[in-house]
């Protein structure tokens, strides 16, 4: 709005100069002096009438006509929506190309500077923000922070990476902080324990990100919770209202946490060399505390004391019983009736394969549910690709063949006579592994199914003589009736006569 009474009145009442007048409105010298002659052209007189406002006066002197005429060209506003739905749908496209274009089409358009101040004042209006209002003791918000902290190992000097847990109450901002080993389900536990006992009480709702050891799928209306995390947030007594996907500012505190967090802690010990967790969690916990007692910036009072103040009363009181650790995970039961967990394999019976079925593990079970019952129970294996399997599981014709072992195979070869016998131990013998012999022999028990025991045994010491130790050969004897033939010795070897042999009678 221009000034054009305080103008008039400074120059017809108090008599000031050009100068003056510009310095106390403000305005430059040249404009003071089109102000007063476009009044004395107009034959204004000070004081102006008293039904004159702001809007007349400037209707008198600068009629529409001019008004437009001293105005700039209005330039030509681009698409802003157009530009946001392009940037948005190709991740290559920049401001700078975008206004390389518009300039093409508008050569006397906005500047780049200009173009990128009024996109940005336009799409600032698309996104605004709710301000939350958080009730004491209402919400923790939880999250795994981006930034790691290393830890190496004393005697070979490797180096890993411990991940850092980070919760904070919505009211007060009061924070805790801890290392882990890694992000399981055990660590996830762990850190709300300690949390917990950090705040002296738990929060009535934990808002958690979509990790995967809080939410077995995330879904915007109805995600599904993991088991294990539900049935501690039961024991515990509160509530779990996971943030939406990709919607960070329904977790705006732990955000912001977790910003403070990786500032005043990670980037502070990153001179610092640890090497155990205890000892960095100790180094963390010193400052935590000092994190916690910094003053806030643009309001009184520290996280501490809002917590003392308003947190700390509304917390409800920690459980007495510590949580039975337990993690819950879905499998499908593979056509060998075993279900795969921790890298390891699990037997359940034969009759569930290819079920879906509920596995319930502790540090030293698995325990294996079919709707809502338990079908099978392991000591749990910390190997990597070990079978834990229990005998009853199977079908009684794999338990039939996993009880014929090597000695009971020739233990029932004996029982039709010693060459039978003798036939089982060089099958197994010649081969690489005894188990490779297996089938064979099978396959000479099924025979004497077939035929007699006497004729199998027959078979068995002519096959031996001829050393033809295979199935195939038993079997061919046998229907040929070779073995009812008698066996002859084979002829004793006789060297043929020749000039160059020499008898005995050539030593003597």
């Amino acid at each position: 709005m221009r000034k054009l009474r305080e103008v008039l009145r400074l120059r017809y009442e108090l008599k000031l100069s050009y100068q003056q007048i510009g310095r106390s409105c403000a305005v430059g010298v040249s404009t003071v002096h089109k102000y007063l002659k476009r009044a004395e052209s107009a034959g204004l007189t000070w004081p102006l009438p008293e039904d004159w406002d702001e809007k007349r006066l400037e209707a008198e002197l600068f009629p529409r006509g001019e008004q437009a005429a001293d105005k700039p060209p209005r330039r030509l506003p681009p698409d802003f929506a157009r530009i946001h739905a392009e940037l948005r749908e190709h991740k290559n496209l920049t401001l700078q190309l975008l206004w390389e274009e518009y300039r093409q089409v508008n050569p006397d358009g906005y500047g780049y500077s200009r173009y990128c101040y009024l996109y940005q004042r336009w799409r600032s209006k698309l996104d605004m923000v709710l301000r939350q209002e958080h009730k004491a003791g209402e919400k923790m918000f939880v999250d795994w922070a981006g930034a790691t902290i290393p830890v190496y190992d004393r005697h070979s000097g490797e180096c890993w990476q411990a991940p850092l847990f980070v919760a904070a109450l919505g009211a007060s901002s009061y924070t805790w902080a801890e290392a882990t080993r890694d992000q399981q389900m055990e660590a996830w536990l762990g850190c709300h324990v300690h949390a917990f006992e950090y705040f002296h009480g738990i929060p009535a709702i934990a808002v958690p990100d979509n990790t995967k050891t809080g939410v077995t799928k995330a879904h915007r209306y109805d995600p599904d919770l993991n088991p294990t995390y539900y049935n501690f947030a039961v024991h515990c007594g509160f509530g779990i209202v996971p943030a939406r996907p990709r919607k960070p500012r329904d977790k705006a505190i732990v955000e912001n946490a977790v910003q403070v967090a990786q500032r005043w802690i990670v980037a502070a010990l990153r001179h610092r060399k640890f090497f155990s967790l205890a000892d960095l969690n100790a180094a963390i916990r010193e400052l935590l505390t000092k994190m916690n007692h910094r003053p806030f910036r643009k309001k009184e009072g520290t996280r501490a004391s809002l917590w003392e103040s308003v947190d700390r009363p509304a917390l409800q009181p920690l459980p007495s019983q510590p949580f039975d650790l337990s993690e819950w995970s879905r499998a499908r039961v593979n056509i060998d009736y075993h279900v795969s967990f921790d890298s390891n394999f699990y037997s359940v019976p034969y009759n569930l394969v290819h079920e879906l079925v509920e596995i319930r593990s502790t540090p030293t079970t698995v325990e294996i549910l079919h709707k809502g019952t338990r079908v099978a129970s392991h000591v749990r294996s910390r190997g990597s690709g070990k079978v834990v399997s229990v005998d009853e599981h199977r079908p009684k014709s794999h338990r039939a063949h996993l009880e014929w072992t090597p000695s009971r195979m020739i233990h029932w070869a004996g029982s039709i006579g010693p060459n039978t016998a003798h036939l089982f131990e060089r099958m197994m013998g010649d081969m690489p592994h005894p188990e490779m012999g297996y089938r064979g022999c099978l396959g000479i028990i099924r025979l004497a199914k077939e035929y007699s025991s006497q004729r199998v045994e027959a078979a068995a010491a002519r096959a031996v003589l001829a050393g033809a130790c295979r199935y195939k050969s038993v079997k061919s004897i046998l229907k040929n009736a070779l073995d009812q033939t008698p066996l002859s010795s084979p002829p004793a070897a006789s060297t043929p006569p020749h000039d160059n042999i020499r008898g005995s009678e050539y030593f003597e």
